[in-house]
C-alpha cells in the first residue's frame, strides 16, 4: 500500500509520541462520531450497519482512524490489509448499485469530523500552531489516499460487472435467435441475469461492415439493445416499439444495417431470417443499398423471392403462352403485359409508360389476347400474371 500521508517533522512527531496513548484512547469515540455523522448526512448509509456491507463500513472507519494515528508516529506504517479493505468498500458500492460519489461524500465527512476531533484535542493539549498545520495536511492527504483506494476498487468492480453483464446479454441474444425453441422460464431467468426487461415484440438488425474499413469503436446504443458485433454474423436485438432503429445510421458508423420486421419475442428468429434474406438481395443488387434498409419497405420483394425455385416455376407458367416468340419479342410482350396489368389503362397510357407509339401497344395487346385468351378477363388470373411478371423483373436484376 502506498503512503501518501504528508510527513510531519521530527519535532511534531516527538510531541505526538507523548500524547499517543491519550489519542488512541479517543480513537473509538472519534470513529463513532464519524459513523454517526455519515449515517445522518447520507441516506444510503442510514440503514443499520449489519451484514457484510455494514461490517465493512464499521471496520473501515475504525481501522482508518487507528492507521492514521500509527502513521503520525511512523510514516512507514502502511497496512496492506487496510488497503484491501478500502478497495473492497469501493467494490461494495458497485454491488449496491451506487455511484462512487456517495462513498466519496462519506470520506469528506470523515475528514471533517476527524479534523474537528483532532483540533479539539490539539487545543486542549496546547500543541503549537505549526504542529496543528502539519496534522491537518497529514489528515487530508490520508483521506485522499483512502478515497483513491476505494475508487480503484470501484473501477475494477465496474469493469468485471460490465464484462459479466455483456457475456450474459450475448448469451441471451443467442437464445432468442436460436433455431431450437427456448422454454419461457429459461428466457425469464436469463433476462433477469442480464438485467434486460423482456419486451412483447422485437426487431432484429443484421449488420455488415461498410467496406474494409474498421468501424470506429463501440457504438453508443440504448441500454435495452442486445448487441453482438464480434461474431461472424453481427446483429442487434431491439425491443419494439423503440426509437433506436431511426438512429442506427448515426450510431453505427462503418456498418450497413438491415432492419428485420417487428415480431413477437418468441419469433425473433423470423425477423433475423428475413433481415438476412434482404441483406442477400442487397448484395445481389436486387434492392438498392443504403446505410439503413428496412424489411418493412420490401415485404413484397421478400415474399416474391422467398423461394427461388417456386418463383421460377411460377414465372415459367406465366410466360409459357409466349413460347412461340423469339427472345426479343417475348421480352417486349412481357413488358407490355406488365405495364397494361399494372396501369389498367388504354393504349395511350401504356404507350406513355413504355415510350412507344400507341398503335404499337394496340398491336401487342392484340397478340397477348390471342396468346392468353380468357386468362386476361379473369381477375385472379390477371393478379397472378402481374405478380409473376413482378417476380420475373426482380429475378432478372440478379447477376448471372
Amino acid at each position: 500500500m502506498r503512503n501518501d500521508t504528508a510527513p510531519i517533522g521530527a519535532a511534531a512527531r516527538a510531541e505526538l509520541a507523548v500524547l499517543a496513548p491519550a489519542m488512541r484512547r479517543r480513537s473509538a469515540d472519534v470513529a463513532q462520531l464519524i459513523l454517526q455523522q455519515i449515517q445522518s448526512s447520507i441516506p444510503a448509509y442510514a440503514r443499520p450497519l449489519e451484514g457484510t456491507f455494514g461490517n465493512a463500513i464499521l471496520h473501515g472507519v475504525q481501522q482508518g482512524v487507528l492507521e492514521f494515528l500509527d502513521r503520525l508516529l511512523d510514516p512507514a506504517a502502511a497496512g496492506n490489509g487496510t488497503a484491501a479493505l478500502f478497495r473492497q468498500l469501493g467494490r461494495y458500492e458497485v454491488s449496491e448499485g451506487r455511484s462512487i460519489d456517495v462513498l466519496q461524500s462519506a470520506y469528506r465527512i470523515g475528514g471533517r469530523v476527524g479534523w474537528q476531533a483532532l483540533s479539539d484535542f490539539g487545543l486542549r493539549s496546547k500543541l503549537p500552531v505549526e504542529t496543528m498545520c502539519e496534522l491537518a495536511a497529514a489528515l487530508f492527504a490520508y483521506i485522499d489516499e483512502l478515497s483513491a483506494l476505494s475508487h480503484e476498487g470501484y473501477v475494477a468492480a465496474q469493469a468485471r460487472a460490465a464484462g459479466a453483464l455483456e457475456r450474459r446479454r450475448k448469451r441471451l441474444l443467442e437464445l432468442l435467435l436460436s433455431e431450437q425453441p427456448v422454454p419461457p422460464g429459461v428466457l425469464v431467468d436469463q433476462a433477469a441475469a442480464a438485467a434486460w426487461t423482456l419486451p412483447e415484440e422485437v426487431t432484429v438488425v443484421v449488420l455488415e461492415r461498410d467496406g474494409d474499413t474498421e468501424p470506429p469503436g463501440y457504438p453508443e446504443l440504448a441500454d435495452d439493445v442486445l448487441v453482438d458485433l464480434e461474431s461472424d454474423a453481427p446483429c442487434l436485438v431491439v425491443p419494439a416499439p423503440g426509437g433506436v432503429v431511426s438512429e442506427l445510421a448515426a450510431a453505427l458508423t462503418g456498418w450497413w444495417c438491415v432492419v428485420g420486421p417487428v415480431v413477437r419475442l418468441a419469433d425473433a428468429r423470423d425477423s433475423l431470417r428475413w433481415a438476412r434474406q434482404l441483406a442477400g438481395l442487397i448484395d445481389d443488387g436486387v434492392v438498392e443499398r443504403a446505410p439503413v434498409v428496412s424489411c418493412a419497405d420490401h415485404l413484397l420483394t421478400l415474399w416474391l423471392l422467398s423461394d427461388p425455385t417456386l418463383a421460377e416455376r411460377f414465372v415459367h407458367s406465366a410466360m409459357a403462352p409466349l413460347d412461340g416468340f423469339n427472345a426479343r419479342q417475348r421480352e417486349r410482350l412481357a413488358e407490355t403485359l406488365s405495364a397494361w396489368l399494372e396501369t389498367r389503362g388504354g393504349a395511350p397510357e401504356v404507350a406513355g409508360q413504355l415510350k412507344v407509339h400507341p398503335q404499337t401497344v394496340r398491336y401487342r395487346i392484340h397478340q397477348l389476347e390471342e396468346c392468353y385468351g380468357d386468362r386476361l378477363r379473369d381477375a385472379d388470373e390477371r393478379f397472378a400474371l402481374a405478380v409473376a411478371l413482378r417476380a420475373r423483373r426482380l429475378r432478372r436484376t440478379r447477376p448471372e
